[in-house]
């Protein structure tokens, strides 16, 4: 039986019985009655009575009717005390169970569907918290009984769980309700029991939980900074360490909500991302694919050329990039928000005090409520021998060290087959350097899906880079002048010469310098911390590639809106970090964009999935533009527009997957994707066309069975 039909059968049911015993109401007296007639069976089949009583009990509450009260004093009133207690508390017990598990079943799924990525959040807190919430609710009386049975089945709370939880949780109230049944015959009504003030006993008892937690969390706090004396006032409401996307981010909202901040950086503002990373690798990769557009200008009807590459000015241009981006991150603009600019090495002498080594050789320490360490990341040196012997560059140092250079290095080695490394090999590809990338693994972009490798391999083969994966670098070297790399693979030893090596195998978090070790704060491939970004002590909280788990610089902007807000406003609420939808982008030609699951990852983790899959070289615009290559594959429940993941390859993938991460964020399927309006003649346009794709496979044969037929009939 299909479980809609199930669930019209069950509610039909519990009406049908709810009506009867509306029919029939009960009340003291009529209780009293029964029981007298009862009581002259019970004496000479005392077990029977007391079994059938047990699973009826069961029953009652199994399908949610509400009349436990009057079962419950009827027990105390038959059974006595410790046996009614005993029969109540295990068949209400049991009979929730079967509630909680039928709820489970029939609604879950679908609930589920409905709340979408917002049910995420929920299954979250109640995955840690369900246990302690389940127990509070159970002791407050006045929330119905069968509310909770049913509301708990839709939550990913274990049976076992929530059987233990609710045996205890319900201990306190069914024996207050099994000892007023012993005194039946004095009742007047229900109200003698359950009296305002004893509501508000159970109230208190249902809090004592959350309270003891909330004392142990405290004393654990008062334990933590035990050994530190706290100032008894502050120069600062907030010191930020570093001046990269997640410090810039905290600076500008501390400043906006009236905070007195301080921000330090010891090198250069805007951090990573603006001078060696993001901003100027996307300017290196424009210039490469105006190069590569003069090429092959003949697709379009004009004469192909092969381009001058005046590679200094293209390094120029790159440093200009950076220069006309800079104010948005300047001194000059954070001061003028309201933000303290120190240049200098920051350090924490205790959990309230940095201490600045400015550049004129001073000192000067701040006392502060909160810290925020923003200090970032740095490229990873391998343990490979001779690496330093050859010069080698990162993509921190190759803009300096490329600058002046006429024309890009004859034979360069990219190492590493990850999203930086790949962007590099093309873009100097196209730039006119003879590129050999090599990758341990045996295929680029690792966290992506083969084919999704399969076709940025392509590509950048396509644009002359030499792609070698499953190969392992043993050493490098200098003979006779020459620079060299020795790389081991199935088929033996092979060496290749270069004029340059680009090492792009990985960043790590600086950790290193700030005092956290001396103050006891876990730094190992990270600053350790919890879900609201707080390290070991809860003043002191990390954002950024310093925090992880994502290195990426929307997501260090993402995450210092909640270190920021959680120090300054921590003591009133605290937010826990969200990343339930984090989108991310490799910039090579074609572009590779994902929110989500991938295929692999989903299969992995033994996530079911359908998987609907759009060619963009069927999509007008791209085929306009002669950018016709690529897809959009969407991942989603099965027999559900629910998106669990997205993967676009092509032409602006990275502004294309917007749409999803919109869609995924606010719980929308792709039936609403496929009833937005979008341009036509647009690329976003492949967007709609994959939700379309979904909807025409979920058509019901039946209705269009049934709609055949009744246009046959209309054409008479």
């Amino acid at each position: 039986m299909k479980k809609p039909l199930l669930l019209t059968v069950a509610v039909v049911l519990i009406l049908a019985l709810g009506l009867g015993l509306r029919s029939h109401p009960l009340d003291l007296e009529t209780l009293r009655g029964m029981l007298e007639r009862l009581r002259d069976w019970q004496g000479a089949n005392a077990p029977l009575v007391a079994g059938v009583f047990f699973v009826a009990y069961i029953g009652i509450t199994a399908f949610s009717l509400p009349v436990a009260v009057w079962m419950t004093l009827a027990a105390g009133a038959l059974f006595g005390f410790w046996w009614g207690l005993l029969i109540v508390s295990f068949a209400s017990t049991i009979g929730a169970t079967l509630a909680f598990l039928a709820a489970r079943y029939l609604l879950r799924d679908w609930v589920q569907d409905r709340l979408g990525a917002r049910a995420d959040a929920v299954n979250q807190g109640l995955r840690r918290d369900g246990p302690f919430f389940l127990f509070s609710l159970r002791l407050i009386p006045v929330i119905p009984f069968f509310a909770v049975n049913l509301l708990m089945g839709l939550t990913p709370i274990g049976p076992l769980t929530f059987y233990l939880v609710s045996q205890a949780g319900m201990l306190a109230g069914t024996a207050v309700f099994v000892n007023a049944g012993t005194q039946l015959a004095q009742l007047d009504s229900l109200a003698g029991i359950v009296s305002p003030s004893l509501l508000v006993s159970f109230a208190i008892l249902g809090i004592f939980p959350w309270l003891a937690r909330l004392l142990l969390n405290t004393l654990r706090r008062r334990r933590v900074y035990a050994r530190w004396t706290r100032p008894a006032s502050f120069d600062r409401n907030l010191v930020v360490i570093g001046a990269g996307a997640a410090g810039l981010v905290s600076a500008y909202i501390a400043a906006a909500t009236k905070a007195r901040v301080t921000l330090v950086e010891a090198h250069l503002m805007g951090g990573d991302c603006l001078n060696f990373g993001c901003v100027p690798s996307k300017a290196l990769i424009k210039s490469a694919r105006v190069a590569h557009q003069m090429r092959h200008a003949d697709r379009f009807g004009v004469a192909a050329t092969e381009p001058q590459v005046r590679f200094a000015d293209v390094m120029a241009r790159v440093r200009r990039v950076i220069a006309d981006i800079a104010p948005h991150d300047s001194v000059a603009r954070y001061t003028g928000l309201g933000v303290e600019v120190l240049q200098g090495y920051a350090t924490l002498i205790d959990p309230w005090t940095v201490e600045v080594a400015l550049p004129d050789g001073s000192r000067q320490r701040l006392t502060t409520r909160s810290i925020v360490i923003a200090t970032g990341a740095r490229p990873v040196l391998p343990a490979l021998p001779g690496l330093q012997e050859v010069g080698c560059l990162t993509s921190d140092t190759l803009w300096d060290a490329l600058s002046d250079r006429p024309q890009p290095p004859r034979r360069l080695v990219v190492l590493g087959g990850g999203p930086i490394g790949t962007e590099l090999a093309q873009a100097f590809a196209r730039l006119g350097s003879g590129v050999v990338q090599i990758e341990a693994g045996p295929r680029l972009l690792s966290r992506e899906d083969p084919e999704v490798a399969a076709a940025v391999q392509a590509a950048l083969q396509a644009d002359g880079v030499t792609v070698l994966v499953d190969h392992q670098a043993r050493a490098c070297g200098v003979t006779d002048g020459k620079k060299w790399i020795e790389v081991k693979h199935s088929g033996g030893i092979r060496r290749i010469d270069f004029d340059e090596i680009i090492v792009a195998v990985g960043r790590a978090p600086r950790l290193t310098g700030f005092g956290l070790e001396a103050l006891g704060i876990r730094v190992d491939r990270v600053v350790e911390t919890n879900d609201y970004l707080e390290t070991l002590y809860p003043n002191i909280l990390a954002a950024g590639d310093v925090a992880g788990p994502y290195q990426l610089t929307h997501v260090a902007a993402h995450q210092a809106w909640f270190a920021t807000v959680n120090a300054l406003f921590g003591g009133l609420k605290r937010f826990k970090a969200d990343y339930r939808v984090i989108p991310w982008a490799t910039f090579t030609d074609p572009e590779v964009a994902r929110v989500g699951l991938s295929e692999a990852e989903a299969r992995d983790k033994g996530i079911a999935y359908e998987v609907t899959r759009y060619g963009i070289d069927d999509l007008d615009r791209a085929i306009a533009d002669g950018t016709a290559q690529g897809f959009v594959k969407v991942l989603t429940v099965p027999g559900k527009d629910r998106i669990l993941g997205v993967t676009i390859v092509g032409e602006h993938a990275g502004d294309l997957i917007a749409e999803f991460v919109l869609a995924m964020k606010q719980g929308l399927g792709l039936n609403r994707i496929l009833g937005t309006i979008h341009i036509y003649p647009t690329l976003a346009e492949a967007n709609k066309y994959v939700a379309g794709d979904w909807r025409r496979a979920h058509v019901n044969p039946r209705l269009l069975a049934l709609v055949e037929r009744y246009h046959r009939w209309r054409r008479g």
